[in-house]
């Protein structure tokens, strides 16, 4: 009973993040007919902003990450899902809209070209907002005796544990402005009266130190955000609301007799936990899903967004702005994605770096759910989402009670589904079949 409840507990939480993933493929889809394959990167660039903003700037604003205030948590993830907004605009307004009346393959072989984009520039790592205070400033007397040493008329003190930066400002001639040499102090820690050699990384022509100036600053804490090839920790933002290991709000052991070969009995107790985290990311998807369907189904946009979905000529006619509502949907799409983003670094506590098989599955199973609950339909797109988390789940748990190894090929089942679907009703269990005139 303990595994059943548990594996139950596991598939709503998955469910939740693959339906939010889902649901921005089968809107896309259900514009534009387009299959959007940067979608599963948006979502990889919403779990690393997050990231970003938790650990690196959040500290710069006073924020503590070992008692996180409430309201962190939810800051980190309204700024982004305002990232992820800009970047699904900005890929929908310069990669999708030139190519709108473009045939299919050129569109699909665009998706594919954004998704190797996003994944190859998550590997790179960035440094913003360099922390710089000048120390010293004054003449060059000339260069030292080694071309990776200058002398200078002011007496200067390097500090242990301390990154110095010397910038050398060469006069300004009649002609073109020389620019400014930037070299990286290397030398050893203490005083430096004028006239003593002060090491530096790399060697300094006479000519540049020829009447020059200098300013010798420190670079303390240059932000770099945390992208790269590497793995990263997230920082978990929940609010401790219980003093169990894993902020665990409910449990409940079960236990079973086991007989053993030799006659004996042993008896085996296995808990039944409920995490905060798990809690917050049903109830956040059930928040954002249910507000997506109040505003497809309910509001004017929403609309809007069915007219285009089923005609943009007839819509056109009809005085819809066509650019816009397609730009909206593109932001919806990639606020969700943000979203699961966000929830996925909260649950699992690590990212792995852009281009990581991890994110690719994660993205071809929401993909699935959307295929198999119905690509175009919101509603197939959040029950195809949990039927993929319960084939995962239930699978791999009870097919291991027959062989040791099944849970390592959990990915099989899903798949397998999805060529039983497209065999039986391609459109989906809740899709349509939509004739076209060719």
């Amino acid at each position: 009973m303990a595994d059943f409840l548990q594996t139950l507990t596991v598939v709503l939480t998955l469910g939740s993040l693959y339906a939010l993933i889902a649901l921005g493929y089968t809107m896309v889809y259900g514009i534009l007919r387009l299959i959007n394959f940067a979608h599963s990167d948006v979502v990889v660039l919403g779990a690393w902003s997050s990231l970003t903003i938790s650990a690196f700037l959040l500290p710069r604003l006073g924020v503590s990450l070992d008692a996180p205030p409430w309201w962190a948590g939810a800051m980190v993830l309204v700024a982004a899902m305002l990232v992820c907004g800009i970047a699904g605009f900005l890929i929908e307004r310069l990669a999708y809209r030139p190519l709108r009346k473009a045939p299919r393959l050129n569109t699909l072989i665009t998706a594919m070209g954004v998704s190797l984009l996003l994944q190859n520039a998550g590997q790179l790592q960035w440094t913003i907002i360099p922390d710089t205070t000048t120390v010293a400033s004054g003449k060059i007397t000339a260069r030292g005796t080694d071309p990776k040493t200058l002398l200078l008329d002011q007496p200067i003190t390097v500090k242990p544990a301390s990154h110095y930066v010397l910038e050398l400002h060469p006069p300004i001639t009649s002609g073109a402005p020389t620019p400014t040499v930037r070299r990286v102090v290397t030398a050893e820690p203490g005083d430096y009266p004028a006239g003593k050699p002060i090491a530096v990384a790399d060697a300094v022509g006479k000519s540049t130190t020829r009447d020059a100036t200098f300013t010798l600053a420190t670079v303390s804490t240059a932000l770099k955000l945390p992208f790269g090839t590497q793995p990263a920790l997230t920082p978990t933002l929940l609010p401790t609301v219980t003093q169990k290991p894993g902020n665990v709000l409910f449990q409940k052991d079960f236990t079973s007799t086991l007989r053993l070969p030799d006659g004996t009995d042993r008896k085996i107790t296995k808990p039944w936990q409920i995490q905060l985290v798990d809690v917050v990311i049903v109830a956040c998807a059930f928040a954002l899903m249910g507000a997506m369907e109040v505003l497809i189904f309910h509001t004017r946009l929403g609309t809007a967004m069915r007219a285009v979905s089923f005609n943009t000529d007839y819509a056109a006619l009809m005085g819809i702005p066509i650019d816009r509502v397609i730009s909206f949907t593109f932001v919806l799409g990639a606020i969700l994605a943000a979203a699961a983003g966000f929830l996925y670094g909260q649950k699992y506590g690590q990212l792995n770096q852009a281009a990581h098989y991890t994110w690719v599955l994660l993205g071809l199973k929401a993909f699935v759910a959307a295929v198999v609950g119905g690509i175009g339909n919101v509603r197939g797109a959040v029950v195809g989402g949990f039927l993929i988390a319960f084939i995962e789940q239930f699978g791999g748990l009870y097919a291991s009670y027959i062989f040791p190894t099944a849970s390592a090929y959990t990915v099989v089942a899903v798949f397998v589904l999805l060529i039983l679907v497209l065999m039986i009703k391609p459109s989906g269990l809740f899709g349509s079949t939509v004739q076209e005139k060719v």
